[in-house]
């Protein structure tokens, strides 16, 4: 095959067609054939030559060079010419320059020509691979819109106009099944520049699918006066969301559902029939899960913030209402809440109440020696444990209706007595186990919580120190499920908190010299001034 016999305007031609075709830059594809055309000379020349071609974008002549690189000591006579030789060719030349020889116009047999084509081809493969990749990489998180080329082991290829796309058999809505040239319409999950070219994946499960369904029915949303705050979806059976409104004139449920449920209808047939509970959402946390547990009607909300918790007390015939069928009701207001939900009736809660009140009742009569009615009045009045009784303001037991001062006196006084009898034997028990003498000398732990660390082999300041706050106080972590899962901390009985952990694990470093006090005095002091700066900012 001569190419200069050819046309020279042929191979401009070529490189638009291909370049229109593919939906690429035209120089791209003359920047391919340039890399063709080389290999297939350096194929007759020999493969040891550096051999460039060069297409002129205006004429489409081909140009034939051969470069040579200017070296102090050449390595590769192919490749490489000493300063000297070529100061002979071109008086100028310095190291670092390339000498260039013009070669003759020449015929490509047909394996250079098959060889310049697959190189052809690879590059232009490459490139449209590229335009895909930069085409879809920043629409993910929107719908599109596309046509079902083939199923393949439940997976479904859809055609997406300029690439394909895979809607995963996991990512399908139950019982949802497609056949070719159906329409199909879906979330972009993701997009991911692979070896093979750009990945890009689908998904009708996902929660922010719903949301922007949503936005295209909703003009509201779509301007910004109503946001969507939370999505909680079992896909193909029901949904929650959680919206807002920004003017207060507009009911942001209502415009959700729209005209006699216009809007709401439109995205529950594009889901299959999926019921979708549209909820008010609510800064406050408590709030919120009232609203979100509807229909079932909700009697109390007890909200543990430390540990994300809520228990929620629902009256006995709501309870079945509350958790839904298999759970999903309460599963999806857990979802979308973002907080573990604790569920339980009415007559449970007085249980469990009488169960605690009954426990701290026998409690004071074993440890203080008094009667029954002494030791109600006492949990009636809220106190939980010894030490509240015993170090508690003296005025706060003389309030309890029956309880003069000589009364409350004598009750601190049997109080501290039996803690000191407790405290006894667990000094006796920790040294048993082993404890030294710098965990006792340790302030802030006190003789039940070093019996408890000595429990779990923790017996001196240095063991003690390398303990994380966490492992002290207890806590939760979310497991690979997306569960979260409680872990029970060596001095979490004793009510200590997290913050309360990490000041003793740091003051037990800063004893032993592990860490110093200025520095940690420095920390400090810069927390407090950034916090003062948002202060003043807000």
């Amino acid at each position: 095959m001569s190419v200069t016999s050819a046309n020279r305007l042929e191979l401009l031609q070529i490189a638009d067609a291909v370049a229109r075709e593919k939906m690429i830059d035209p120089a791209l594809v003359i920047e391919a054939m340039e890399d063709s055309l080389g290999k297939a000379a350096r194929s007759r020349y020999g493969a040891e030559y550096d051999i460039r071609a060069r297409i002129d974008p205006k004429s489409g002549e081909l140009h034939m060079t051969r470069y040579r690189h200017v070296v102090e000591e050449v390595e590769n006579f192919f490749t490489e010419i000493t300063l000297a030789d070529a100061r002979a060719i071109k008086p100028d030349a310095e190291i670092g320059d390339y000498l260039t020889d013009a070669l003759p116009p020449m015929d490509f047999g047909r394996i250079a020509a098959q060889s310049a084509k697959q190189v052809i081809m690879q590059k232009v493969r490459e490139a449209e691979r590229l335009r895909q990749y930069e085409e879809f990489k920043d629409r993910a998180g929107t719908i599109i819109n596309g046509i079902v080329k083939r199923t393949e082991y439940g997976n479904v290829i859809v055609d997406v106009g300029r690439g394909e796309a895979i809607l995963r058999r996991d990512q399908l809505i139950q019982r949802e099944a497609f056949r070719n040239g159906d329409r199909v319409r879906a979330l972009i999950r993701d997009v991911r520049h692979e070896t093979r070219g750009p990945q890009i994946f689908l998904s009708r499960t996902a929660p922010e699918f719903l949301a922007e369904l949503f936005k295209m029915e909703v003009p509201e949303i779509y301007d910004g006066v109503i946001e969507i705050k939370a999505v909680a979806r079992d896909p193909g059976s029901r949904a929650k969301m959680g919206v807002i409104s920004y003017d207060n004139s507009i009911d942001p449920v209502g415009a959700c559902v729209g005209m006699r449920g216009s809007r709401v209808q439109a995205v529950v047939a594009e889901l299959q029939g999926e019921k979708i509970d549209i909820i008010p959402w609510n800064q406050d946390p408590a709030t919120f899960l009232v609203n979100a547990l509807q229909p079932a009607e909700v009697s109390k909300v007890v909200f543990d913030e430390d540990s994300e918790r809520i228990e929620v007390v629902v009256p006995d015939e709501q309870l079945s209402l509350a958790i839904g069928r298999r759970g999903q009701n309460v599963r999806l207001a857990s979802q979308l809440t973002g907080f573990d939900i604790d569920i339980m009736t009415e007559a449970q809660e007085s249980e469990r109440r009488q169960a605690e009140f009954a426990e701290r009742t026998q409690l004071f009569m074993e440890t203080m020696n008094v009667d029954e009615m002494v030791a109600q009045l006492l949990v009636a009045e809220g106190f939980a444990n010894l030490e509240e009784i015993a170090y508690v303001d003296l005025d706060d037991l003389t309030s309890i209706d029956g309880f003069d001062e000589t009364t409350a006196e004598e009750l601190q006084a049997r109080a501290r007595e039996s803690l000191d009898e407790i405290n006894a034997r667990a000094i006796e028990r920790a040294r048993e186990l082993g404890v030294e003498q710098s965990l006792f000398d340790f302030e802030g732990l006190t003789p039940q919580m070093i019996e408890r660390l000595a429990e779990d082999g923790v017996t001196n300041l240095e063991e003690f120190a390398r303990c994380a706050d966490w492992e002290l106080a207890g806590g939760y972590t979310t497991n690979a499920e997306g569960k979260r899962i409680k872990d029970e901390g060596l001095l979490e009985k004793f009510d200590m908190s997290l913050e309360e952990a990490q000041t003793l694990v740091m003051n037990a470093r800063v004893q032993l010299g592990w860490v110093d006090p200025s520095e940690l005095e420095a920390e400090a002091g810069e927390g407090e001034t950034a916090e003062g700066e948002e202060e003043k900012g807000a």
